[in-house]
């Protein structure tokens, strides 16, 4: 059982992720099924598509768009499965839908996507924790290393490309690498922002 074009893919855990650990009790944070930030987005590959070559094999972890696993209401008021659902719990991911696949414990990058981490703003005038549109390269890729960019280095992005995912209980921003303008030199002193509800649990 093999496509031509998609990964078969299976959730790792439930659909949702609709609970968080505080002590020895378990907190409901949601329970809509439109909420799309719930939606568990790790997924195990079942098969790996025929028509192309990939590095992601069969077994691997991946982390995908969360519309994969996303449940909907149609206009009658019918729970439905997403447009990826295959049968008995497996589903169809696209490759442009697939962010990063897990090898020897190590998340790695799909084509031009990255992953900046933010960090703390030391601006004491503002609301806003996190640095604006400044961040810690975690995850990048060889397009942004072959221009000098590595991860560990500060760089700035623009707005409204950044989408955030929480890998391994860290919250990160996938962005593309052309959303990548510039390249700072590290003070030394910046702190990488991660919210508490990230890592609860």
């Amino acid at each position: 059982m093999k496509s031509l074009f998609d990964f078969i893919v299976e959730p790792v855990g439930q659909r949702y992720n609709n609970d968080v650990k505080v002590g020895d009790k378990s907190l409901i944070i949601n329970t809509q099924v439109e909420t799309f930030k719930s939606v568990n987005n790790i997924a195990k590959v079942i098969e790996t598509p025929l028509s192309f070559k990939t590095d992601i094999k069969k077994g691997d972890l991946i982390m995908i768009h969360h519309n994969v696993f996303r449940r909907w209401y149609n206009v009658r008021g019918e729970e439905k499965n997403s447009k990826s659902y295959f049968k008995d719990g497996l589903y169809f991911v696209q490759l442009d839908q697939v962010y990063l696949y897990k090898r020897k414990g190590k998340w790695q990058t799909i084509n031009d996507r990255c992953f900046i981490s933010p960090i703390k703003s030391n601006d004491n005038t503002v609301s806003d924790q996190e640095q604006y549109l400044i961040g810690i390269l975690k995850y990048g890729n060889s397009a942004l290393e072959m221009l000098g960019i590595n991860e560990g280095d500060l760089v700035g992005y623009t707005p409204n490309g950044e989408y955030d995912f929480v890998v391994d209980g860290k919250r990160l921003y996938c962005m593309k690498s052309n959303d990548i303008v510039i390249k700072h030199e590290r003070q030394g002193n910046e702190e990488e922002y991660n919210p508490r509800w990230a890592h609860s649990g």
